[in-house]
């Protein structure tokens, strides 16, 4: 048993780590196919709408089919399409391609990582010890991969080569971790194993109000994560005259921080627990994150090198702040009593995807009207909102 779970555990990292790849090659490209596509800021906004639309659906669903069929099986099927949304994005030359790739990304992933977080959970029963913040932090190691390489060679692949590379990648890296993680019978999420723990979860009770308070707090860390991917490259070419290659650097700081604060994340949440964690990062990386922006585009008029060392430093302030958060909500659902572990995961992630309808794209509709620095004040406060949410942890026991 505990090989079989270490095996798993292994093929977890790896997992998440293809997640982080594959999910985010096409942010260092984004202000090609931005442009690819003929779209304005407003437009490229409401674009991202579709993968949201296609995350709700998956997240609705994937909670009953992994408590249903076991999170390995959900997973099988789900990391066939991820990479299939990406190849259709690296494609397209319209907005109508642009946002079927995006759909079928957003309704792939949510699956996936809803099975992956299920499997988490399990891994942690079995082997006693916490990892879903590592597992996490291996999402943030891909998508920094990702970045860097997207900037490396942006000047000498086009973006559709850029991401049919990492979609080929994404087939064999999947297939391949997919059948190492733990079957139904021992990851504790298939429903005829479970007698006191349900699919079934109603959307308005005294008893799922933790599930909204986390759903939100998690919410609002993906629109200032969703912000800080989509927006970063776009805010340091259009604003503050850097060129490509190096445009990419903001989001990759953030990624870099991520990554930090996430492999940290287990030993923080264990010493201080998720609710002083979450609440004192959420605060201090939301107002650091946003005055950082607003000087960091004055200073680029003056002095480029330390505009762009002020904004970094913001973005790597939002990646330490929002590193634990995510998995703090996940091990808040997974231990609310009553619920079935995968469906609590499901249901936060659609209250949180829902919600990030508002995220990016409200920062896209903004821009237009107040320019993108004012713009991005809004993840900010975001982030600072999530903090504020981390009450609904206090209190929370949460056993390995």
């Amino acid at each position: 048993m505990i090989t079989q779970a270490t095996r798993a555990r292994n093929a977890l990292w790896m997992t998440f780590l293809t997640m982080g790849i594959v999910s985010m090659a096409w942010v260092p490209r984004i202000p090609e196919i931005k442009e690819a596509n003929g779209l304005s800021d407003t437009q490229f906004g409401l674009v991202l709408i579709a993968s949201s639309v296609g995350a709700i659906f998956g997240a609705q669903l994937s909670g009953k089919a992994v408590h249903r069929f076991g999170s390995r099986t959900a997973m099988y099927f789900s990391a066939v399409f991820v990479p299939v949304g990406v190849i259709i994005m690296g494609l397209s030359t319209t907005p109508l391609v642009l946002v079927l790739g995006l759909f079928v990304m957003g309704l792939s992933y949510s699956t996936l990582d809803v099975g992956g977080n299920a499997q988490a959970v399990a891994i942690e029963k079995h082997l006693n010890k916490r990892y879903i913040a590592s597992f996490h932090g291996m999402w943030s190691v891909g998508t920094l991969a990702v970045t860097v390489f997207g900037g490396a060679v942006a000047y000498v692949l086009t973006p559709s080569q850029n991401l049919l590379i990492v979609a080929a990648y994404g087939f064999v890296a999947f297939g391949f971790a997919a059948t190492r993680l733990l079957p139904p019978d021992l990851d504790g999420h298939q429903g005829e194993g479970e007698q006191k723990t349900g699919s079934s979860v109603p959307w308005f009770a005294v008893a799922v109000i933790p599930l909204w308070f986390a759903g939100i707090g998690s919410a609002a860390s993906f629109i200032a994560e969703g912000s800080a991917a989509d927006w970063g490259a776009l805010l340091l070419r259009d604003f503050m005259d850097i060129d490509k290659g190096f445009n990419a650097s903001a989001f990759a700081t953030f990624a870099l921080a991520m990554i930090l604060s996430r492999f940290l994340g287990d030993r923080w949440l264990e010493k201080w627990g998720p609710y002083l964690v979450v609440r004192v990062l959420g605060i201090v990386g939301g107002l650091v994150w946003g005055a950082s922006i607003l000087l960091g585009v004055w200073l680029s008029d003056y002095s480029p090198l330390i505009a762009l060392i002020v904004v970094n430093t913001g973005f790597f302030f939002a990646g330490i702040a929002i590193g634990p958060m995510f998995p703090a909500f996940i091990l808040g659902a997974a231990n609310l009593k009553g619920v079935a572990p995968s469906v609590g995961i499901a249901r936060v992630g659609v209250i949180s995807i829902a919600a990030y309808f508002v995220g990016p794209t409200l920062v896209g509709v903004l821009s237009d009207q107040i320019t993108l620095p004012w713009a991005m004040m809004y993840p900010a406060l975001a982030l600072v909102l999530a903090g504020y949410l981390a009450r609904s942890l206090r209190g929370l026991k949460l056993s390995a």
